[in-house]
């Protein structure tokens, strides 16, 4: 049984324009100690998928409209609401990608983080502020004991998301869901957060749902990946399988739109076009209109996601036509 399985999940959003579908029909599993990576641009639906799956969406206008969300083999939408708030934080729980945001501005971050302790396991100030110190020297934040005090806007961003991460793991949840953990981040400081994240992962056995639209980012910490799109997933492979034969042209967009070494001096590759609004999503293939492999076929008929094998799917009407990657 996976840790957490997601079946045919729909979700829309009414507003005065219409109705925008921003989730149609994603499944994906992750297991106890797995890292799934959720690819795609801005608007695919990676985010809301995750938002829906903590039950923190904005209702309304955000709706579910179908689906299961299965976290140790029990439907979450069918739960009592006061039985999912004991699941997060406690089993499940969030890395938002804007840590400044994320955190109570007029809090310090020890009282942001001793909370967790003091409601989940009723634990005094003074025992819950000796965690959160401890927390923090696991997320190698230097000088806890003297920065326990601290507000948020004193931290660098780093540090910020490392906090975020601290909150994250308090309880020591079977899964957390990391929403584009290293957005706004240097190079290195992305390295680091990401280091850290896998070696907590590996100390925990965790499973850990990655949210990026940085193909790059992934490369060494994932174990599979769910590329998406307009809503939908439309592939699914192990992180090498992918990097080495991607099966869906928009895939193989991102991957050629990765910096290169040996390209060096070259115009960088971009997907021509834009993502569909959810609100007027094309007939056929969502993708269709920015695809050099598009035919008449993709026009009318959206694709399913094909089985290629037990570990790979792809939602492209002529996958066997895909080259490997260069």
């Amino acid at each position: 049984m996976p840790l957490l399985e997601v079946r045919d999940l729909h979700v829309e959003f009414r507003t005065r324009d219409g109705v925008a579908e921003a989730v149609r029909g994603v499944d994906y599993a992750v297991d106890s100690g797995e890292t799934l990576a959720v690819l795609g641009e801005s608007g695919s639906g990676k985010s809301v998928t995750a938002q829906a799956v903590m039950g923190i969406l904005d209702t309304p206008p955000g709706r579910i409209t179908r689906g299961q969300i299965l976290f140790q083999g029990r439907d979450m939408l069918r739960m009592p609401e006061e039985e999912r708030r004991r699941i997060r934080g406690r089993q499940l729980s969030m890395i938002f990608q804007d840590a400044l945001s994320a955190l109570n501005p007029v809090l310090s971050v020890g009282f942001q983080l001793g909370e967790m302790f003091r409601v989940h396991q009723g634990l005094s100030r003074k025992e819950a502020r000796a965690r959160a110190i401890e927390l923090m020297e696991r997320v190698n934040i230097p000088a806890a004991k003297s920065r326990v005090g601290d507000f948020p806007h004193q931290f660098s961003g780093g540090m910020r998301q490392r906090i975020m991460i601290a909150m994250a793991l308090a309880l020591e949840p079977d899964l957390i869901i990391a929403d584009e953990p290293t957005t706004a981040l240097d190079v290195t400081v992305q390295a680091q957060v990401m280091e850290l994240l896998a070696e907590l992962q590996r100390e925990y056995q965790m499973g850990l749902i990655l949210i990026t639209h940085d193909l790059g980012v992934v490369a060494d910490v994932a174990d599979k990946i769910a590329v998406m799109y307009a809503g939908r997933i439309v592939e699914t492979a192990p992180v090498h399988e992918l990097y080495k034969r991607p099966l869906h042209p928009y895939t193989r967009g991102l991957l050629d739109s990765i910096p290169r070494l040996d390209q060096k001096g070259q115009e960088l590759y971009a997907i021509k076009g834009l993502p569909p609004s959810p609100h007027h999503i094309p007939p056929g293939c969502a993708f269709h209109p920015r695809c050099p492999m598009a035919r008449a076929v993709c026009r009318t008929d959206d694709p399913p996601l094909y089985e290629v094998d037990e570990e790979r799917g792809s939602a492209c009407h002529f996958w066997k036509e895909m080259p490997d990657a260069p």
